[in-house]
């Protein structure tokens, strides 16, 4: 049973390096424009993802349809057909709906569930022995890998030492993604306490924060989608043991990385890849508001300055 405590046996992890979020494409009229999510998964495989996530905050995942979720993820994973392991976001508050969007997205091929605590709104939360048991049956109904979001639009407080107890006791809980204030020093903390039950302590908010994520022994980075080449040039020099070369790539690429974290949000991606000619349009769905224009230019100026690939793949 999931919920037995139990001690998982130490292990090399499944998964590591570069999962950035492919953002959802859509048409001028706001529906799935499916050539073009088919361009972008593609160009962002060349460009160097060990893997990728779907269906997540910054694929626009509140202005999905269920229907839609489960034609995106079909649609997605018979495209990239094994090319790299596709991780499926499934976050709903209620833990019968989650257990039901897992288990179809691990039927269709999905290599990792990323799920984010149930909550709502600003103020509808559950203690956190519901967030537990919600873990638990999720891990009881599925057999790949559950990535437990820690990140801020949840509200929800996950302690390390809470996290760590999910990690040794519930079965499929075995990856981490720290995307809150002190993320480094979470990381560590939850490293030391859960030791060999945490396969996958991982980065996130768009990489401002990797490379202290990584002095802190994180082994992946989901970043965003709109330049993998760049975040796979620090990864690279870090793995394989060139600090050095890893400060200076991040360095060369924070900019850019604070013009998606801090200005452009989750349309960083799309605004670069609309640029590139990779999708036919950029504009997120209603009543999401369009890309600062002033913000939308500092991005492509940097992006240009860097040579990155996201403006060239598809000439």
């Amino acid at each position: 049973m999931a919920t037995t405590p139990q001690t998982k046996p130490g292990q090399a992890p499944r998964y590591r390096g570069l999962f950035p979020v492919v953002p959802t494409t859509f048409d001028d009229n706001g529906a799935l424009d499916f050539d073009s999510q088919k361009r972008c998964v593609d160009f962002m495989i060349d460009a160097g993802s060990d893997g990728l996530a779907i269906l997540a905050n910054f694929s626009e995942q509140f202005l999905l349809g269920d229907d839609e979720r489960e034609l995106l993820t079909r649609t997605i994973l018979e495209h990239v057909n094994g090319r790299v392991p596709v991780i499926v976001t499934t976050t709903h508050f209620s833990t019968q709906v989650c257990i039901e969007r897992s288990r179809c997205a691990q039927a269709m091929g999905a290599a990792m569930l990323m799920v984010m605590p149930p909550y709502h709104g600003a103020t509808f939360r559950v203690p956190e022995s519901r967030v537990y048991d919600f873990y638990a049956r999720l891990s009881d109904a599925v057999g790949i890998p559950i990535m437990i979001q820690d990140a801020p639009a949840a509200g929800t407080p996950l302690s390390a030492a809470f996290l760590a107890r999910m990690a040794r006791e519930i079965e499929q809980v075995s990856y981490f993604k720290i995307e809150t204030a002190g993320a480094a020093a979470k990381l560590r903390e939850l490293i030391r306490l859960g030791g060999d039950a945490i396969e996958g302590p991982w980065d996130g908010e768009e990489a401002i924060t990797l490379l202290p994520d990584l002095e802190a022994g994180a082994t992946g980075s989901m970043t965003g989608g709109g330049f993998p080449d760049g975040i796979r040039t620090i990864l690279d020099a870090w793995f394989g043991g060139r600090r050095d070369d890893a400060i200076a790539a991040y360095e060369h690429w924070l900019p850019l990385i604070n013009l998606e974290n801090r200005q452009c949000g989750f349309l960083a991606a799309k605004a670069l890849m609309k640029e590139g000619g990779i999708i036919a349009c950029e504009a997120p769905r209603h009543p999401w508001p369009a890309i600062d224009p002033n913000s939308r230019a500092l991005l492509i100026e940097a992006a240009r300055r860097r040579d990155v690939l996201a403006l060239r793949w598809a000439r």
